[in-house]
């Protein structure tokens, strides 16, 4: 006979993390697949999260190591299985993976985002050699080097400040005239003196043969186009909602993301969202820990429904 669970969690960042704490305490039984090898979701690709409270200054991989430890030690932890698709049987869910099919009450989607792309030409061409999406994993290799940061918000930002550290210097390619990332990381930035903010730019290509040698960039009140001779470009904004298994079977936004209130309740009865995937006004650690937690709230309320 096929094992049903109570509950199934598809993802182990930040809010598949939270979730999979507080199925644990309320004795469901879970079942938990992530793809990747290590959990955190993308703050094990944070220098440092100094925003998440009690925890000043901490390292992404520490905190998400810290979370998972958490889990475990509640007796939590995640299959290492890809999902393939998710289907809606009423009472049951069925979620498939690359090599197995299991069947849940409810399932909470915990997916996640990824890197949003420039769309520019030699952006694809030239990713790995030169080009990049997280400062912290790459950034090592442009030492005494020259780079790029595009985008203005919190983790360009915290990039070029990283970056400043390590290389000769560091360019900012930012569309407008004033930056969205917080203040405090803002008063790192203009404190860098090898960091050059180029306001009102956005970029045209990344140039380059077998590695990234410049980055073309244009003027949006001039037009006047300009080619910097970069080691390195760090693409930095923004997230796309990892949706794309779930069109068509539950509610989402313009944007691509799950229609879900905090509660987590989807338009579907039994699928519940947390963390970057849920439409939302600020995607933090500390609200994807909440999602997490409400979501599993949301799924003992059902399930003692049902």
């Amino acid at each position: 006979m096929t094992e049903i669970y109570d509950l199934a969690i598809l993802g182990a960042g930040p809010a598949g993390i939270s979730a999979a704490v507080y199925a644990a305490r309320a004795r469901l039984k879970t079942l938990w697949l992530e793809k990747k090898f290590t959990q955190g979701g993308q703050i094990v690709n944070t220098y440092e999260v100094d925003n998440y409270p009690g925890l000043p200054g901490m390292n992404g991989m520490e905190l998400g190591e810290a979370m998972a430890a958490h889990a475990e030690k509640l007796g939590a932890v995640p299959m290492r299985e890809t999902v393939v698709s998710v289907e809606d049987e009423g009472s049951l869910k069925v979620i498939r993976t690359k090599k197995n099919e299991y069947r849940a009450r409810t399932v909470i989607f915990a997916f996640g985002a990824e890197h949003r792309q420039l769309g520019i030409p030699g952006e694809q061409e030239l990713s790995g050699m030169g080009v990049s999406y997280c400062a912290t994993c790459d950034g090592a290799f442009f030492k005494d080097g020259t780079v790029a940061v595009v985008g203005g918000g919190n983790t360009a930002v915290e990039d070029a400040v990283f970056l400043s550290r390590i290389c000769r210097k560091v360019y900012v390619v930012h569309r407008r005239n004033q930056l969205r990332a917080d203040k405090i990381l803002q008063e790192r930035l203009f404190a860098c003196g090898n960091v050059e903010i180029l306001w009102d730019t956005v970029p045209v290509s990344i140039e380059g043969t077998e590695e990234t040698e410049a980055l073309k960039v244009r003027g949006t009140k001039t037009e006047t186009e300009t080619l910097l001779p970069v080691d390195g470009v760090f693409i930095a904004v923004g997230v796309v909602p990892n949706t794309q298994k779930l069109k068509g079977l539950v509610k989402l936004d313009e944007n691509g993301y799950v229609a879900a209130g905090e509660d987590g309740i989807t338009s579907v009865p039994g699928f519940f969202a947390a963390g970057d995937i849920r439409a939302k006004n600020l995607r933090q650690v500390v609200t994807a820990v909440s999602d997490g937690a409400n979501a599993v709230a949301s799924v003992q309320r059902y399930l003692m429904e049902a």
